[in-house]
Parts: C-alpha cells; sequence; structure tokens
C-alpha cells in the first residue's frame, strides 16, 4: 500500500472521528433544548417576568350589613368558569407561575358581597376583590372549609350551600422572576464595568509594552490558569475576602450584589485578557509602523490605531464575559447568597436567574417546568446579546472600511 493511500486513510479515519464527536455534540445539545422548551413553555409568559416572587396574602370576612346578590353574570363566561348566581362570583381551576394548581377569580358582580371585603389584619381600609387575587380558602361557621385544591367547582358548591362566611383567605399572583433578572442585569453592568477595563489594560500591557521575558511568560502561564480554576473557588474567596470588605465598607450585612461583581470580575478578567490579546495580535504590524511612521507616538499607535482595529474581538470578549454572568452559580451561591428578593439593591441579598434555578431545584420536590422556564429567559437573553454584539461589530467594520477605502 502506497504512503499516499494510508495518509488518504489516516485523513479520513480522522475526519470521521471529527465530524461523529461534532455530531454526538450537537446531538446532545439539541437534546438539552428539546428538553428545556418541552418542560418550560407551558409557563412562559409576560406575567412571570414583571411579576415579583412573593406573593401577599390577605385574610379578609364579609361586612355584617351584606347582601345576597341573587344575579346572572352581565358577561358571558366560559365553559372553565364555575359561577354562583348567589354570591355573584365566577371561579376557575389554574396555575400560578410555580406551576401549582389555584383557584383564581375570574369575574366578579357589580352587586356581589365580595366586591369589597373587609380586612382581618393590621389594615383598616376595606379591600376591593379583583380578578388578579387567587383564593386560598374560605372557611364557614358549621361547614368544612373550601381549600383550593379540591378545586373550583367545590368551592362554588360550597359557597352555595352556605348563607355566610367566617373568613377568606387570598393573594396575589406571585412567583414570577422579575427580582433575579433585574439582579443579572446589574451585575453585568457592574461586572463589565470593573472587569473590561481591567482585562483589556492588561491585554494592551502585555501584548504591546511588555517586554518577553521570564516574567511576562510566567504572567501568561497563570493567567491561563486561572481560567481552568473551579467557579466554586472564587465563590470561596469572594465569601472570604469581598463579602467581608464590602460589609465592612458598606450597609451590607451579608452576600451582596457588590461582592458578587467583584468575584465575577476576577473569574472573567483572564478570559477577557487572553480573548483581547489574541485579538491584538492579529492586528497587522504594517498598521503599527505606518502610525509611527507618520509621526505617532506608541501610545497614540495603541490607543487610536491598533486597539480600534481589535475591537471586534474584545466585542466577543465582552459577549463571552457576559455569558459567563448569565450563567454563573456555584460562586454567586457564596458571593451573593440564595435568597429570592423582589426588592433589589446593591448591598442586599438577591439572586441571578441562574441561581433562582438552583433554588427552585433545591425545592422538595424539585420545581423542573419553573427551573427549564427561566432556563429559556436565559437561552433569548444571550440570544439576544449575541446579535446586538454582532450587529454592532458587523457596522463597525463597514464603518471602517467604507473610511479606508
Amino acid at each position: 500500500m502506497s504512503k499516499n493511500k494510508k495518509r488518504m486513510i489516516k485523513d479520513g479515519i480522522l475526519q470521521g472521528i471529527t465530524y461523529l464527536s461534532s455530531t454526538v455534540s450537537l446531538i446532545t445539545l439539541l437534546a438539552i433544548v428539546l428538553f428545556v422548551f418541552g418542560r418550560g413553555y407551558k409557563l412562559l409568559n409576560f406575567d412571570l417576568i414583571v411579576e415579583n416572587f412573593e406573593s401577599q396574602g390577605y385574610v379578609a370576612d364579609l361586612f355584617d350589613d351584606f347582601i345576597f346578590c341573587d344575579c346572572p353574570a352581565t358577561i358571558d363566561l366560559s365553559d372553565d368558569f364555575y359561577y354562583s348566581e348567589k354570591w355573584g362570583i365566577a371561579l376557575s381551576d389554574g396555575t400560578d407561575l410555580l406551576g401549582k394548581n389555584i383557584i383564581e377569580i375570574e369575574y366578579i358582580h357589580p352587586d356581589s358581597p365580595f366586591k369589597m371585603v373587609q380586612d382581618k389584619g393590621i389594615g383598616e381600609e376595606p379591600i376591593i376583590l379583583r380578578t388578579d387575587y387567587d383564593i386560598i380558602r374560605i372557611a364557614f361557621e358549621d361547614y368544612p372549609t373550601a381549600l383550593s385544591r379540591y378545586g373550583a367547582k367545590n368551592m362554588i358548591d360550597s359557597l352555595n350551600a352556605n348563607n355566610s362566611i367566617r373568613e377568606i383567605e387570598f393573594r396575589t399572583k406571585g412567583g414570577g422572576v422579575r427580582g433575579s433578572i433585574l439582579t443579572t442585569i446589574y451585575l453585568i453592568g457592574m461586572t463589565l464595568m470593573i472587569a473590561l477595563p481591567i482585562g483589556v489594560g492588561a491585554a494592551i500591557y502585555l501584548n504591546e509594552y511588555a517586554p518577553i521575558n521570564r516574567i511576562t511568560k510566567l504572567m501568561r502561564s497563570l493567567i491561563e490558569t486561572l481560567t481552568g480554576v473551579p467557579s466554586i473557588i472564587y465563590g470561596l474567596m469572594g465569601l472570604a475576602i469581598f463579602v467581608p470588605l464590602t460589609v465592612n465598607l458598606t450597609s451590607a450585612t451579608g452576600g451582596n450584589l457588590i461582592s458578587g461583581a467583584l468575584t465575577l470580575a476576577v473569574i472573567l478578567m483572564p478570559v477577557i485578557i487572553r480573548t483581547t490579546e489574541e485579538s491584538l495580535k492579529v492586528v497587522p504590524d504594517e498598521y503599527r509602523q505606518a502610525s509611527l511612521a507618520v509621526g505617532a507616538n506608541k501610545t497614540q499607535t495603541t490607543f487610536k490605531v491598533v486597539l480600534p482595529s481589535a475591537l471586534p474581538g474584545i466585542l466577543t470578549a465582552t459577549l463571552l464575559a457576559i455569558g459567563r454572568i448569565i450563567g454563573e452559580s456555584a460562586a454567586l451561591v457564596f458571593a451573593i447568597g440564595t435568597s429570592i428578593k423582589d426588592d433589589v439593591s446593591l448591598t442586599g441579598k438577591s439572586t441571578t436567574l441562574a441561581v433562582h434555578i438552583w433554588a427552585m431545584m433545591t425545592d422538595e420536590p424539585a420545581n423542573i417546568e419553573l427551573s427549564a422556564t427561566i432556563a429559556i429567559i436565559i437561552i433569548f437573553i444571550v440570544v439576544i446579546l449575541n446579535i446586538i454584539i454582532k450587529i454592532i461589530s458587523s457596522r463597525y467594520l463597514k464603518q471602517k472600511m467604507g473610511a479606508s477605502s
């Protein structure tokens, strides 16, 4: 067998292994995406994004001088709604943003005694019962309590069988991820503000100014080593260094957004440095020589010629950094905490979308549906940011090529 034929066979085997590995990776990725969308699309809605996670509960009763409605509905009700003409209220079975079964208020007649109820808590003002509330239970004097787990039909039947109620418990929707989305956005902005200037500056120094010696080689080796350190180690570093630092300097009492941003900045700097340095290396030396030849100094050449030419690579580094911020969870569990909060502050605990998934998966039982829905939101955010950065990069290149021509 000739050497060329052996080489062709060897190349074919290697190419086949490459195709096989790529196919397995693609199938695995598609399987994950299909699983996430298959389990999470049912809970995906706009309310999940804009609603608070914590719901506000109320316990109330009717006014003493209430009058039965005894009136038909003034609107057409769906077949899935259960309506009591006696009380003038329509209920239906549904699921909340966490995927749990609830009873929803679909309609209240203007003359219904439930139109306005009196708060049995600390509030003195009457409460207007709205269709965006969910009923948890209705308790009667000498009759079994109607609970949400028994369904809307059972609750309407219990209402029709009684002439008075002892109390009604209801709550706002809750279960949304608005706070986690805000935390993620804040972390992206704060982390990039810290990591990008330092990372890009370090890359410029290493590629444009640093001498080639053992020290710079050691620095590059250490930077590459840092990219492989598990993120949970960085989380322990954040807990040991950045959390006490922010507690001493701010009003924080534990993990907070600032300590989380500092921890993520340390994680991202090696990635930003290496990616930016590679983009600086591909800038032709002729650009530098031409700039120096027309009288520009080293600093002017670096910041007015080399750096703009490497901007697409820097944007790629930014995209990688944003993707890492959105997907990071292990480090943030230590650096920020796992408390899901609706009121987001720089010195308070909160969760990103990734940590929110972790919190939902630690429930008993694990809320896989909501976790998959949040994963879909993360995928959408990453895709949108990817598209935006690609558009900015392509437009910049077109403007640069048009200016050069």
